[in-house]
């Protein structure tokens, strides 16, 4: 699976669980400041993400944007 193709996928998941127009999801969309997530939101999101990718997310990694979301599955992936 390649970066594009987890990238389609966790922007489709946020755009879903946050109610979010995909269009302004980019790597750089920063969950807090651009998407207004709050923990709970950031939770459900990571929680939909580990069910799509059959992975575990650890909770003391600093993800603040997409990107670093995209990384840290695309990392588990090949793992």
């Amino acid at each position: 699976m390649t970066n594009e193709d987890v990238l389609a996928k966790i922007t489709s998941i946020i755009a879903d669980q946050l109610d979010k127009d995909a269009s302004i999801i980019t790597p750089a969309t920063n969950f807090k400041e651009d998407l207004d997530a709050d923990s709970l939101d950031v939770f459900e999101v990571i929680d939909k993400i580990e069910d799509a990718f059959d992975i575990e997310i650890d909770s003391d990694e600093s993800i603040a944007t997409v990107g670093d979301l995209v990384s840290y599955v695309t990392k588990q992936l090949a793992a």
